[in-house]
């Protein structure tokens, strides 16, 4: 004979449970139904939280917003304060360019300038060594004051009071006790070139070299006497042109 099993009334089955939650379910759409889409939106809504208003306390006052105003103003301060300083840097190395840049030109005028001057007093020393040299190492006994004086016209400063000294001392007194001659030319080489050139020359003074062939005749001497001579003269500038200044012999 088979046993019956009986359950307690604390437990249900779960059957029953199921229909039950079924039941409250279906129930409460039928509720939801009735009350219309409107009340079940509203449900699903969540709630709206509360605003709270805080109150400043006494005395307090808000800081003032900067205007756009005052905001441009600042910038552009600033803004012309930063081209100002650019642009005073620019004309300040422009300055200094165009300082540099006049110098410089200056400088190469002066050079220019003075190679130039060179170049002139070269030639010009030149010549008038030249046209000095046979006329200062020349005399003849029988016209000494004349061939002295006209030696003293090519000569100047300290040179030709020496010159007026030793031909008034030495060279006239000896020339007219021997009876002397001498002819002083610049050698001339095959050419026809004279034998002179310009060791250096700046514009007011220049050095010469010469060949200098002197002819001597005296009672000294028997026939005549050929020296051939190398003479530096050094010409300077005057208000009355070039003139030698300092002569030796080499």
């Amino acid at each position: 004979m088979a046993k019956t099993t009986t359950r307690g009334r604390g437990s249900g089955s779960p059957t029953r449970h199921t229909m039950t939650a079924a039941a409250r379910a279906a129930a409460k759409r039928a509720e939801r139904a009735e009350r219309g889409p409107a009340t079940a939106v509203a449900e699903l809504r969540p709630l709206a939280g509360r605003t709270v208003v805080i109150e400043p306390p006494d005395g307090w006052d808000d800081p003032p917003e900067p205007s756009p105003e005052d905001f441009d103003a600042d910038a552009l301060e600033e803004t012309a304060a930063v081209h100002g300083s650019r642009r005073g840097l620019l004309t300040a190395i422009l300055c200094v360019l165009l300082v540099a840049g006049l110098v410089a030109v200056a400088v190469l005028g002066v050079h220019y300038r003075e190679g130039v001057q060179a170049e002139q007093a070269r030639a010009q020393a030149l010549a008038a060594a030249r046209k000095a040299a046979p006329v200062v190492l020349s005399y003849d006994h029988r016209h000494l004051d004349r061939d002295f004086t006209a030696a003293r016209a090519h000569l100047t400063g300290k040179f030709r009071d020496e010159y007026g000294k030793t031909t008034r001392t030495v060279v006239g007194p000896t020339a007219k006790k021997y009876d002397g001659v001498v002819k002083a030319t610049v050698a001339e080489p095959a050419g026809g070139a004279a034998a002179a050139s310009v060791v250096s020359a700046s514009a007011d003074e220049a050095v010469v070299l010469l060949f200098v062939n002197q002819v001597t005749r005296s009672t000294q001497v028997t026939g005549s006497r050929v020296d051939l001579n190398r003479v530096r003269m050094t010409m300077t500038r005057t208000s009355e042109g070039w003139k030698v200044s300092a002569v030796d012999a080499l």
